[in-house]
């Protein structure tokens, strides 16, 4: 591990960067397990503002109510708030992970939506819906440059083998580099970003919802529903 930080260079980042997260197409309203009359649902809406505090008063929120800038959370702060093992992580701190373009993080989510969700419970087989959300988000940073690393380094790249990408994350961590450039494992020809530290993500604006569907071993992408985008074969990840 030593030699790839050696021969390492910094990227100086100053760009958006895309991040697709887990979402719903349309938001479920809170009140409608209480009654099927939408005219009810702002009435409890109502009543709920007026009993809660000032800083709660979102009618909307996305993720949870206490989050007034729910956007934020959703599209950066999640990962540092509910740390979890992942390439970079062995799930002792947050990483988050963004791409160069939409395209990048399709094949990315993907892949573990398949690989891990869906195979862990049995369900590739199966046709199944997902819905997605994709934000812009601003990059500010310093990152370390690890794409020309990479070809000497395979480790880095390794498509289902984390200990030695986790090593080199626990370092970055510990030393606290903001983040990592690398290419990315399930498309070659994209770009992942690694962040280690919130700090240097801001300005999170919604860019696109996605609709992923598995049939006959075929992941279906639709940016509009019932508009196919993209479509590859689901044993390929």
């Amino acid at each position: 591990m030593s030699s790839l930080f050696a021969h390492t260079q910094l990227a100086d980042i100053h760009q958006d960067v895309v991040r697709n997260i887990v979402s719903l197409r349309e938001s479920q309203d809170l009140f409608d397990d209480l009654t099927d009359d939408p005219a009810e649902w702002l009435l409890a809406q109502k009543v709920e503002d007026e009993v809660k505090p000032p800083l709660y008063a979102s009618r909307t929120p996305l993720i949870d109510r206490p989050f007034e800038d729910a956007q934020w959370f959703n599209a950066i702060a999640w990962p540092f708030k509910h740390w979890q093992a992942s390439r970079f992580s062995d799930g002792s701190f947050g990483v988050w992970y963004g791409s160069e373009s939409v395209e990048t993080t399709v094949y990315e989510s993907a892949y573990h939506w398949y690989r891990g969700l869906l195979s862990d419970a049995g369900f590739e087989q199966m046709a199944v819906t997902a819905e997605r959300k994709v934000y812009w988000v601003a990059c500010n940073a310093a990152l370390l440059d690890f794409r020309q690393a990479a070809e000497t380094q395979p480790d880095l790249l390794h498509p289902s083998d984390y200990t030695f990408c986790q090593a080199v994350g626990s370092r970055i961590h510990r030393e606290g580099h903001p983040g990592l450039l690398t290419p990315s494992v399930r498309r070659p020809a994209g770009e992942n970003l690694a962040i280690f530290n919130p700090a240097v993500l801001s300005n999170p604006r919604h860019n696109c919802q996605l609709t992923y569907r598995l049939e006959s071993g075929q992941i279906v992408v639709e940016k509009q529903p019932g508009a196919t985008w993209l479509t590859f074969n689901a044993a390929g990840l």
